[in-house]
């Protein structure tokens, strides 16, 4: 097993339980107690969970993986001005693909009175925008993992290989600008490489609290984004790099 597979594993046991013991990773992922307390401190190292004795527990909540509901919770205010600026953004008649996430859950709802076809995988996102009468709605199938609302299959990742379309908006666990973008597991990092390739133009909606941080599986460089949309609390001096990178910062205010 990969060491970003044992990683994976881990995340998803400790999610899970809140609390896991070194001996019953080790069982789990058949390898040495040693490898798993190595393994636990790069994870903490990345701020993705926290080290205690014999084990480990979840790490503060702004790096936590969240159900939906309870992301959609965290930093609410900063989502919904991120939502009302990006909507701005779109124009009559466009193609949107719409990454499954909290903000984007949050940029769905304010659909409505623009003519625009929308693309996702997201059934909440679906559901949110089946009852507006201007949205042509398409919905990707597949199979969601855990509590995710999210559908990932194979039939979905081939239909993305034959589609265009003229805008994304996705959301990701981290920024930075050394790193790039990054997800906590590979399904997310496979499924956001494809969706980036089908865009005209690439916009990522994350409020401040995602830069600088780095999670487990990098899925793009920055200069796959056309532009970020953000809350004005972002660090002048990041935005300046960012922008040093040729990226537009978008910021929302109140």
């Amino acid at each position: 097993m990969l060491s970003v597979e044992r990683y994976e594993e881990i995340l998803h046991q400790i999610e899970k339980k809140n609390i896991v013991k070194v001996s019953d990773l080790s069982k789990i992922l058949g390898v040495t107690e040693k490898t798993i307390r190595l393994d636990l401190e790069t994870l903490e190292q990345r701020g993705l969970l926290t080290r205690i004795h014999g084990g480990a527990m979840l790490a503060e909540k702004d790096t936590r993986i969240f159900p939906i509901e309870e992301r959609q919770s965290l930093k609410s205010d900063e989502k919904r001005l991120i939502a009302n600026e990006a909507v701005k953004h779109i124009k009559p008649g466009e193609t949107i693909l719409m990454d499954g996430g909290s903000t984007t859950l949050a940029l769905a709802s304010l659909f409505g009175e623009i003519p625009v076809t929308v693309i996702t995988n997201d059934i909440r996102i679906a559901s949110v925008l089946l009852d507006k009468e201007k949205v042509q709605l398409i919905v990707l199938g597949g199979s969601r993992i855990g509590t995710s609302s999210s559908l990932f299959g194979s039939e979905a990742s081939e239909l993305l290989k034959r589609i265009r379309v003229n805008r994304l908006f996705f959301g990701t666990t981290g920024v930075s600008i050394q790193h790039g973008l990054t997800v906590l597991d590979s399904i997310h990092a496979d499924w956001k490489r494809q969706i980036i390739k089908c865009a005209d133009h690439v916009t990522l909606l994350a409020d401040s609290s995602k830069f600088e941080k780095v999670a487990l599986i990098q899925f793009a460089p920055l200069d796959d984004i056309d532009d970020i949309i953000t809350n004005s609390s972002l660090q002048k001096k990041i935005k300046e790099q960012l922008e040093e990178n040729d990226i537009s910062v978008i910021l929302a205010d109140r």
